[in-house]
């Protein structure tokens, strides 16, 4: 099944467009998943505290999300103990029904690219049988290296029915000075360019495509252009909350529908269950982004 068409029926079925971020600081962790940490290497210790902490959070948040952000780098500077951490995480979004999107913004010269695309969606073949790699839903690309570099990770997951998220404005301070610039017009412009044409043959039914964009909730401003520019790709909004992005801003990126956008927040739903201690808030934070986000998207 298309990615773009399983983004839309979950969407639909669900009633949310909200997707969890999970960046987990081994110094900022629920207090019960402290208790889990058990015995062993500081690493395997702060990936069994890690894991139980996400568990918690997909658990208190899951009936007002459509899918899970994982932030590779925050599983993987614990080691394979965090690679571990982070496939058990992957495994319980899916249980909860969550679309699982890898965020790593990989990209490479295409035999590199090739091997991130078999570690990510696919598998990678070996003398002594096939290594299944995290099995993601969607994953997020670094497109400067040219549309090459993303020919092998866009065949990986249209393969397994699966999703691209290609940055094309992110939503760091610093982006506007590489971005928002450029000879002739901006390189933001560019990308949406690329990515628009990367999903000409990608599209599902729902009339939207498997290869989608990122672009900053913080530039709301750019939002109607970016539609023009890419008329079917879905839209991953971060930066909703703790960098000032607001949802309320965001109408403009639900042109063709409600299944158009996925409104990604990671902090703003988190950091109020880590202030109380407890998973709970989460849940009650993300059901509020949750209804502002599916009012505008109407």
């Amino acid at each position: 099944m298309n990615f773009a068409d399983r983004v839309e029926a979950a969407v639909r079925a669900r009633q949310s467009q909200i997707v969890l971020g999970l960046d987990p600081d081994p110094l900022r962790l629920l207090p019960q998943a402290l208790d889990a940490a058990g015995e062993g290497s500081p690493a395997e210790r702060a990936a069994e505290a890690v894991t139980a902490h996400c568990r918690l959070l997909i658990a208190a948040a899951k009936e007002a999300c459509v899918a899970v952000k994982l932030q590779l780098a925050c599983f993987e500077r614990l080691g394979a103990p965090g690679w571990n951490a982070m496939s058990r995480v992957a495994a319980a979004a899916r249980d909860a029904g969550l679309l699982v999107i890898a965020d790593g913004k990989r990209g490479d010269v295409p035999h590199t690219a090739e091997a991130y695309a078999q570690g990510l969606l696919g598998e990678t073949p070996t003398p002594w049988g096939n290594v299944p790699g995290l099995g993601a839903d969607a994953v997020t690309a670094n497109p400067l290296l040219g549309q090459d570099s993303l020919e092998p990770i866009v065949s990986a997951a249209r393969a397994a029915g699966s999703g691209v998220f290609v940055l094309v404005r992110t939503s760091n301070p610093g982006a506007a000075a590489l971005q928002d610039d450029g000879a002739g017009e901006p390189l933001h412009v560019k990308l949406a360019r690329l990515v628009h044409g990367l999903g000409i043959t990608g599209k599902g039914e729902c009339g939207l495509s498997d290869i989608g964009a990122v672009v900053a909730a913080t530039r709301a401003d750019m939002l109607a252009s970016f539609r023009k520019l890419m008329p079917a790709a879905i839209f991953l909004l971060p930066g909703v909350g703790a960098q000032g992005g607001r949802a309320e801003d965001l109408g403009p990126a639900f042109g063709p529908g409600r299944g158009a956008a996925l409104v990604a927040a990671s902090r703003a739903i988190i950091e109020p269950a880590l202030d109380a201690g407890a998973a709970a808030a989460a849940g009650q934070t993300a059901e509020r982004l949750r209804d502002t986000v599916w009012k505008l998207s109407a």
